[in-house]
């Protein structure tokens, strides 16, 4: 059964965004305009705080409005609110304040005041170089280039040269930078819809893209903006191809680099807030344990710190990168009896952030859900959230994701003793993995398994699971095979089937061994 989605509207998921402070905020700034208390569109403003989904009729009802007039209400609305909160001091940022410099500085320009501008242009200017926003930093140079040909300031005579030489350099360092941004966002992309990849073809593709797309640079000349592009990049590249060493040598220089800019976290938060998940996710991979503890520790730390700038989206990012952390570390202790109270804590959590986190990380959460009551025992729970993901029919995105979901699925059940639909859903899910392009060797010797389970007697599936053990343990460490094993850990499952013991007994004693 598929949820109907509630009507999702702008003007309407900006209101409820608003905390009590901003909502304040827009009201004394209202009356700042000294227009009519009754205004429409303040009318409307109070209509949609009070509605608990949009519903336009409800709206109309009202009759502040005709119909045809609603849209233009609702834009003339949308735009007082953003003014409102630009106005706020909780949003003024540098990069807010170098912008309002350079509206200023225009302003006076046109005002035919040049002088005045420039003073005012050359403050931004070292202001946004100090702050690495090197592309603002070009705009301001481009305007002062073109003050400086109509009023030429006799204090400076080698002015048009400085300012042409300082255009080259922003210039090619912002081409570099995009260059870079590009090419991480490509891989990214990529990453999101394949995955890691499964073979040397695989391998090739994505390594002479790669390389084809990175440009020439000098480390040694690169700023900060600069430096952390390049080790974005590398790190995707590193992600892709399943080198985790590398993800985290990359994940680290990247989150040492904003350490050693303190500054830049207050700047940049989102950047640092993606580091520090992708060093915790390269540490999990790694099963370094101690590190990854202390990692997790130090970052939900320092996103609790009276400086840390915690916005709407930096809070929910930061709730994002922390729980799925904390699913990791237990699924690396095999804790899974212990992590359950964070499945409901998530939940509450998911609710009040819905609007600000996208559906594919809602769907990551479902499966980390779905494993963690797996390995706790809780075959039918596990199913129940497994189905959120198979049935969503709008994702697009993961492909390997919704694979192990179906095979996790297919096992739950299994375990569950919901064998009297085990052959439709073997049907169903070899059906699905035969449309994917590409199959791990893994999931290929899973299905052929299932397939002959239904046919064997009650006593030879211990031997049915012992042969499939044997064959699976040769590819634990195939450099393409082995990640398979990242999504679901099918070889402590067997392990578990084979030695009747539970599944999270079975990884806990596999940790603590390496602990010894």
């Amino acid at each position: 059964m598929t949820m109907v989605k509630e009507q999702k509207d702008n003007l309407f998921v900006l209101v409820k965004s608003l905390s009590k402070s901003e909502k304040r905020q827009f009201k004394l700034y209202v009356g700042r305009l000294g227009v009519n208390e009754d205004s429409k569109f303040l009318m409307l403003f109070n209509i949609l705080d009070k509605l608990k989904t949009y519903d336009e009729s409800a709206i109309l009802k009202k009759g502040i409005v005709k119909k045809q007039q609603l849209s233009n209400l609702k834009a003339h609305l949308y735009k007082q609110i953003l003014i409102s909160l630009r106005l706020n001091p909780s949003h003024q940022n540098i990069r807010i304040q170098i912008r309002e410099q350079l509206d200023f500085a225009t302003i006076l320009y046109h005002k035919g005041l040049y002088k005045q501008s420039l003073k005012i242009l050359d403050k931004a200017k070292n202001l946004a170089i100090s702050h690495e926003e090197k592309n603002v930093a070009y705009e301001i140079v481009e305007l002062e280039k073109v003050i400086e040909s109509q009023y030429i300031t006799r204090s400076i005579s080698n002015r048009a040269d400085e300012l042409t030489i300082q255009a080259k350099e922003l210039s090619l360092q912002n081409v570099l930078a995009s260059k870079l941004s590009n090419l991480s966002l490509q891989l990214y992309g990529l990453f999101l819809k394949t995955g890691y990849v499964k073979n040397d073809e695989e391998f090739q593709v994505i390594d002479k893209y790669y390389r084809d797309r990175l440009p020439k640079y000098d480390i040694n000349k690169l700023g900060f903006r600069e430096k952390l592009w390049l080790y974005k990049a590398k790190l995707w590249y590193s992600f892709l191809t399943v080198d985790f060493l590398s993800c985290y040598k990359y994940a680290s220089k990247w989150v040492d680099l904003f350490y050693k800019n303190k500054d830049m976290i207050v700047l940049n938060p989102v950047f640092f807030l993606r580091g520090n998940h992708y060093l915790l996710e390269a540490l999990f991979y790694l099963r370094h344990y101690d590190k990854f503890k202390d990692t997790l520790s130090k970052f939900e730390t320092i996103t609790q710190e009276k400086w840390f700038p915690l916005d709407d989206n930096n809070e929910s990012l930061a709730f994002l990168y922390i729980y799925n952390n904390k699913f990791n570390l237990h699924f690396i202790e095999g804790s899974f009896v212990e992590g359950l109270p964070l499945i409901d804590d998530v939940l509450e959590k998911l609710k009040s952030y819905s609007n600000r986190i996208d559906e594919h990380h809602i769907m990551v959460f479902y499966y980390k859900m779905a494993s963690m009551y797996f390995g706790a025992g809780e075959s039918r729970k596990c199913i129940y959230f497994l189905d959120k993901i198979i049935s969503n029919k709008s994702l697009q995105m993961r492909e390997d994701l919704l694979c192990f979901s179906r095979i996790l699925n297919l096992v739950a059940h299994y375990e569950a003793g919901l064998d009297y639909n085990l052959d439709v859903l073997i049907r169903s899910t070899y059906k699905f993995l035969i449309k994917m392009e590409d199959l791990y060797e893994v999931q290929k010797e899973f299905i052929k398994f299932l397939r002959v389970l239904g046919d064997i007697y009650p006593h030879e599936v211990k031997n049915e699971f012992i042969k499939l053990h044997k064959k699976l343990k040769e590819f634990e460490n195939d450099p393409y095979q082995s990640r398979a094993f990242l999504y679901l850990d099918i070889i402590s499952w067997l392990e578990s089937k084979i030695e009747n013991r539970p599944i999270g007994q079975i990884i806990r004693d596999k940790f603590l061994q390496t602990q010894v």
